[in-house]
């Protein structure tokens, strides 16, 4: 055979012997099987613990507890803690959280609260519509198509981000809790985003067809809102009716009961927020895996047609600390959002890098940085809370960080989490800043076309 055609024949077959599977052989298996000997002293015991304990305390580091204290050097001033009990509105909770104070202050209240269920209410009507237009907008796409799944696969969620919460309060305005409380319903989402969800995708369905039997625009957009009317009153049923307008007073921490004052829900957000401008806050994120000091987009990542998309600028980990350090020293939280469950001591409300040690219980090495962990789905923003306090060295360099949650009161440290420098790195992954306390070369890069990544994203 020519020496040429074998050499190119070889390179053809090269690639396909590197992909080959290989099975678990039983020549194999008694290599692998080295790994663990249950002669081994060592081994024997820690099967035996494992094997009838939590290994979260098993791997718990005692050398860790009691070496951090919750002292700050600067701190927001905060009032109370809220509780989003069994829902994902983590992302609505904190966005209410970081203007509570405002409140409290300028009306001299000993407390206050915006109701998260009048917002939670338009947020999934809001989503059930963009679901219906994209099933509308992808109607000549193959169900299996990847944006189609997509959109079937999670019509609603309850999740969000700060581009959410900006979209509705823009639209929807806010109201105090006492208008519109919390039900069972919006305190323990599952069952009716379930409902919903079911209903959706068959309505779905039903849009698509109508495009696909060449339906006028006219008779697919009646049979829309007839879909969306039901969703409403789905939700009506379960979270009650919001309020167009509502009659309002509070009493002072001198005793004193104000008037009563009516109020469409955007005019109350305007008079008790007035010098609120939802546009003077970036989001930032800190993503290794991606280039820094880019703006990206998530293609159609919104609950409202008409509202923004999620938009961040990716930068390095040390530079949003300096944004958070300024914004706390000037009594100003912080959103925040970040993957809550790695490394979380609930009992003492502290994250550290230094808590749990899976190495020495396993004797196995585990080595991912942040990028890595980000490429491999192993970690992933996974809750929002209001970043509220720092502490820093004797030469100004943050040591600890603290976050407001809104599990209640009776979790972390009084509701609160502390959390080190170092985790702060690994673990915090978008902040959301006022336009005041961005340095101005940031500013300019915030000018930029964004990089517009696609909805199925691994990080969204």
């Amino acid at each position: 055979m020519n020496k040429k055609l074998l050499g190119v024949l070889l390179l053809l077959v090269a690639p396909i012997l590197l992909v080959a599977q290989q099975s678990i052989t039983p020549d194999a298996l008694t290599r692998i099987k080295k790994g663990y000997s249950n002669s081994d002293p060592y081994a024997k015991a820690v099967t035996n613990a494992l094997s009838a304990n939590d290994a979260k305390k098993l791997t718990l580091n005692r050398e860790n507890v009691g070496k951090t204290d919750s002292y700050f050097k600067y701190k927001v001033k905060v009032k109370g803690i809220t509780d989003q009990k069994s829902s994902g509105r983590c992302w609505m909770f904190t966005s209410l959280n970081l203007f509570r104070p405002v409140v409290i202050d300028k009306l001299k209240v000993a407390s206050f609260e915006f109701s998260e269920n009048y917002l939670y209410f338009y947020d999934i009507l809001e989503k059930s519509n963009l679901f219906l237009e994209n099933a509308i907008i992808t109607a000549d796409k193959p169900m299996d198509d990847r944006l189609v799944e997509l959109y079937f696969k999670s019509p609603i969620d309850d999740g969000g981000v700060w581009s959410s919460f900006v979209n509705l309060v823009k639209k929807y305005g806010v109201v105090p809790k006492e208008v519109m409380p919390e039900t069972n319903s919006s305190s323990n989402t599952s069952k009716v985003l379930a409902a919903i969800t079911t209903k959706l995708r068959e309505d779905g369905l039903a849009l698509r067809r109508m495009v696909e039997t060449k339906s006028s625009i006219a008779d697919i957009r009646n049979l829309k809102m007839e879909q969306l009317s039901q969703i409403y009153r789905m939700l009506a049923l379960n979270l009650g009716e919001p309020p167009t307008s509502f009659t309002w007073r509070y009493q002072s921490t001198d005793n004193v009961i104000s008037p009563k004052v009516t109020y469409t829900p955007r005019e109350f957000a305007k008079q008790m927020l007035p010098n609120l401008n939802l546009e003077d806050y970036v989001m930032f994120m800190n993503d290794p895996s991606r280039p820094y000091y880019k703006l990206y987009e998530i293609e159609n990542y919104r609950n409202v047609v008409e509202g923004i998309n999620w938009k961040y600028l990716n930068l390095p980990a040390d530079e949003l600390k300096a944004m958070a350090l300024i914004s706390i020293k000037s009594n100003e939280p912080l959103y925040t959002s970040c993957d809550v469950g790695k490394q979380l001591n609930s009992e003492d409300g502290l994250l550290s890098l230094n808590n749990y040690d899976m190495e020495s219980l396993y004797g196995v090495k585990f080595g991912m940085d942040k990028k890595d962990r980000i490429l491999s789905r192993e970690s992933g923003s996974s809750h929002g809370m209001a970043l509220v306090a720092v502490d820093v060295d004797d030469n100004g360099k943050t040591v600890k960080w603290q976050f407001e949650n809104s599990w209640g009161a009776t979790s972390g440290q009084s509701g609160y989490l502390v959390f080190t420098d170092d985790w702060f790195t690994e673990y915090v992954f978008r902040l959301v800043v006022n336009k005041k306390y961005i340095p101005e070369n940031t500013k300019k890069l915030l000018e930029q076309k964004p990089v517009m990544l696609p909805a199925w994203d691994p990080m969204f």
